[in-house]
C-alpha cells in the first residue's frame, strides 16, 4: 500500500471538540489529506466533493451491505434483511420501489395540510412569549408527528416511540454508539401495534406495508412477513425522526445569525425552499455516510485495501471550494446550492421529499407569528450523537 499525505490532521467523528466545529477539520482533509486513515478507529474518509459524489455513487466498490453507519460497520453485528439502507441492488431495488409507493409526491402533498395543522396547533399558544425553545417545543415532536400520521400511530404512543429512536442514536460524549446484535432496526416495539393494525386496517402506511404484494429476490410474488414490516416500520421512525428535527433547528440557528436574509424570506415567502436547501448544503444533519470497500481502491496515490470503512464526509464536500463559490457563506440566494446532504445515486435519500416539506411548513408557520427572533446562545447544547448533527436544545429570545 502507498501512503503519500504526511500531515498531522486528525479527525476523528466521536470527538467533542472537533464535533464542536468541524469544518476547520475538514479544510485541512481536503487540503491536506484527501484520502485519509484514522488509526484508532481503523477507519479511512474522503472529502472533496467529487470524490465522494463519485463514491456514493459507485456501490459496486463502496457498498452499503454492512450499514451505512461506521459503528454498526465496526461492530460486525448481524443486520436484518429489508433494510434499504444497508442493501445494494439488486435487492435494494425490490425494496426501494416497494418503500417508494409510501413516498410519492402525491403522498407528500396530501400530508401538508395536516403538518400546517400541528404547526399551527403548537405555535399559536407560544404567541406572546418571550423565550421558548424552539427544539424542546417544535423541532422534537413535529417530525415524529408526522411519522405517526403516516404509520397510523396513536398520538399517545409517539412520545415512546420518540424517545426510543432518539435514544437508539446517542452516545456517550467522545465514545462510538453501542451496537448490540439483534437490536439494530428491530422494530420490537411496534409488534404489538402491528399485529393489532392487521386486525384493524385503515388508511395508512402501515396497513399498505402490511398488505403490499410483491416480487422478490427468487421472483415469488408475496406480501411483507411480519418480521419485515417491523424492519421497515423501525426504520421510517428512526430516519423520519431524528434528521428533521436537526433539520428545523439549523433553520431558526442560521436565520437568527443571518437576519438580513431572514427579511427577505419573511417579505417573500417564495425563498423558502431555497433557505432549505442551503441550511442543508451548510449546516447537513448528518455529516458523513459509511461504505465497506469491496476491492482494492486508489485515492489521490494512495491504496485503501478491500474490507476496510470508508466514511464520506458530506459535511466536507458539501464546503468544498473546488465546488462551490464562497462555500463558508450561508447564502439562500446562490446558484450553486445543490449538496449531497440526502445522498447521491441509487441511495438518494427516499425521504428527502418528506423532510422538505417538513422544513417548509415549520419555517412559514415560524415566520408567520415570529418574523424576528434571537438565539440564546448561552444555553444552547448539541445533541450527543455522532451519526446526526444537530441541537439538543436551542432556547430562542422574541424581541
Amino acid at each position: 500500500m502507498s501512503r503519500v499525505h504526511e500531515t498531522d490532521v486528525y479527525f476523528d467523528p466521536y470527538d467533542v471538540d472537533i464535533n464542536a466545529d468541524p469544518y476547520p477539520a475538514y479544510a485541512r482533509l481536503r487540503d491536506e489529506a484527501p484520502i485519509y486513515h484514522n488509526d484508532r478507529y481503523d477507519f479511512w474518509a474522503l472529502s472533496r466533493h467529487h470524490d465522494v459524489e463519485r463514491g456514493l455513487v459507485n456501490w459496486q466498490t463502496f457498498s452499503n451491505t454492512r450499514s451505512d453507519i461506521l459503528d454498526i460497520i465496526r461492530a460486525d453485528v448481524d443486520l436484518p434483511p429489508g433494510v434499504i439502507m444497508f442493501e445494494d441492488p439488486p435487492l435494494h431495488g425490490m425494496h426501494r420501489g416497494l418503500m417508494s409507493r409510501v413516498f410519492t409526491p402525491r403522498a407528500m402533498a396530501a400530508l401538508e395540510d395536516q403538518v400546517r395543522q400541528f404547526c399551527i396547533g403548537i405555535l399559536d399558544p407560544l404567541v406572546g412569549a418571550e423565550r421558548f425553545d424552539v427544539i424542546t417545543e417544535l423541532a422534537s415532536v413535529m417530525p415524529m408527528r408526522v411519522i405517526g400520521m403516516l404509520l397510523g400511530i396513536p398520538e399517545d404512543d409517539q412520545i415512546a416511540v420518540r424517545e426510543k429512536t432518539d435514544s437508539d442514536l446517542r452516545t456517550r460524549p467522545g465514545e462510538p454508539m453501542q451496537v448490540k446484535q439483534g437490536k439494530v432496526a428491530s422494530g420490537d416495539m411496534f409488534a404489538d401495534y402491528i399485529d393489532w393494525r392487521a386486525e384493524h386496517p385503515s388508511d395508512d402506511l402501515m396497513t399498505r406495508l402490511l398488505n403490499a404484494e410483491f416480487e422478490d429476490e427468487h421472483g415469488d410474488t408475496r406480501t411483507l412477513t411480519r418480521q419485515e414490516v417491523l424492519t421497515y416500520t423501525a426504520v421510517i421512525a428512526g430516519a423520519g425522526n431524528e434528521t428533521t428535527g436537526r433539520l428545523i433547528g439549523w433553520l431558526v440557528k442560521l436565520l437568527a445569525e443571518h437576519p438580513d436574509q431572514r427579511r427577505h424570506v419573511v417579505e417573500d415567502r417564495s425563498l423558502i425552499p431555497n433557505v432549505i436547501d442551503e441550511a442543508l448544503r451548510f449546516e447537513p444533519t448528518g455529516h458523513a455516510t459509511a461504505r465497506i470497500v469491496t476491492e482494492d481502491v486508489e485515492y489521490h496515490g494512495t491504496t485503501v485495501p478491500a474490507g476496510s470503512p470508508m466514511l464520506m464526509l458530506i459535511g466536507a464536500a458539501n464546503r468544498d471550494p473546488r465546488r462551490y463559490r464562497d462555500p463558508d457563506v450561508f447564502d439562500i440566494h446562490r446558484n450553486d446550492i445543490q449538496h449531497l446532504t440526502f445522498g447521491w445515486g441509487v441511495h438518494h435519500c427516499l425521504g428527502a421529499s418528506l423532510a422538505r416539506l417538513e422544513g417548509r411548513v415549520a419555517l412559514d408557520e415560524l415566520l408567520n407569528r415570529f418574523p424576528e427572533w434571537d438565539v440564546d446562545h448561552d444555553d444552547i447544547q448539541l445533541a450527543p450523537t455522532s451519526t446526526v448533527r444537530g441541537w439538543q436544545r436551542m432556547p430562542i429570545v422574541i424581541p
